[in-house]
């Protein structure tokens, strides 16, 4: 049976030039570098610098995964930008890459499902592809999480970093097994009970204002781990597969304890773990992104691996998506 499958033609990311490290934390708020790194396992993160946006970094990323997918701006069908910190209220931060890129037809939004949106985003433009309402997808997760955290508070403003990645999505032919190349599934999942765990107190229909990131970061934990391996096995078992099959797991970027217990927990090989968070911190929906084009470009991720992602965020909102290189 032919289907039509998305397919990786290339990828891209960018990191804002400024870095703070956890020394340099230390001299804002009551912490140490020794905390930090026992608790999540981040020694620095990148920051925006003052006027540098989402969109700016969106771009940068995009321009690469474009270069990289030997893609034309003209072939682009359709924008899917994944971030919970846009430019403006609106438009869309996908539509400020659509103009800076050039691209004058086809249409941008954005998915707004904070660190599970890319996996979100993934989703929507598979489903363009494979219903035919798009051939060439450019999927985006672009973030300035700095902007939102609240600098007194030393359980959150140590987590998080600036930054972007991007994806160009192809159609392409498969077979209908998991042998093809491209996107095999998607699962995504929300429970807006749990908003309070991790959540910003601000908005435009409460306060007007943007508000900060509050977070119960012991909730948050548990239920991570137990979510984001139920969304895995849902990927294994939709396709047949062992955990011992995945040849590269790119989770979302959040605290190495959770990276650690969920791969214990499901089986998954720890050298087969693609881990960033030391250096990005929490980059939100631009984490996967950012750790997958480290592992393109090192060269550990090869045409015909089979890579598996996944992700938890506020709302809470959580996924995966498993690909075959």
């Amino acid at each position: 049976m032919s289907v039509i499958r998305s397919v990786v033609a290339g990828t891209g990311a960018y990191l804002p030039e400024k870095i703070l490290t956890n020394a340099d934390l230390a001299k804002i708020v009551d912490t140490s570098d020794e905390w930090i790194l026992e608790r999540t396992g981040i020694s620095q993160r990148h920051i925006a610098s003052d006027g540098e946006t989402t969109s700016d970094l969106a771009v940068k990323a995009s321009e690469a995964a474009l270069k990289a997918a030997g893609v034309d701006v003209g072939e682009i069908d359709l924008i899917v930008c994944a971030t919970t910190t846009p430019d403006d209220t609106f438009p869309a931060a996908a539509t400020h890459v659509q103009r800076r890129l050039g691209m004058t037809r086809g249409a941008a939004f954005d998915v707004q499902a904070v660190c599970s949106g890319f996996v979100y985003a993934l989703n929507v433009a598979d489903n363009f592809i494979r219903v035919g309402q798009a051939k060439t997808v450019l999927v985006i997760g672009a973030e300035t999480m700095s902007r939102l955290l609240d600098w007194t508070d030393r359980t959150t403003c140590v987590l998080f970093g600036d930054g972007a990645g991007a994806m160009v999505l192809k159609a392409g032919e498969g077979t209908g097994t998991p042998a093809d190349r491209g996107i095999l599934s998607n699962h995504i999942y929300s429970d807006g009970r749990l908003r309070d765990l991790l959540y910003v107190d601000g908005g435009p229909s409460t306060t007007q204002t943007t508000g900060h990131l509050r977070m119960q970061g012991r909730e948050v934990f548990k239920h991570a781990v137990t979510n984001i391996s139920a969304a895995i096995m849902a990927a294994l078992d939709a396709n047949g597969f062992q955990a011992s099959d995945i040849d590269w797991f790119v989770p979302h970027q959040a605290n190495r304890r959770i990276l650690e217990a969920t791969a214990k927990k499901i089986g998954l090989r720890p050298e087969s773990v693609v881990m960033t968070v030391a250096r990005h911190g929490n980059t939100s929906a631009a984490s996967i992104p950012l750790a997958l084009h480290e592992a393109v470009t090192d060269g550990r991720v090869k045409q015909g691996d089979l890579v598996l992602l996944e992700a938890m965020g506020g709302g809470f909102t959580w996924g995966s998506t498993l690909i075959r290189w």
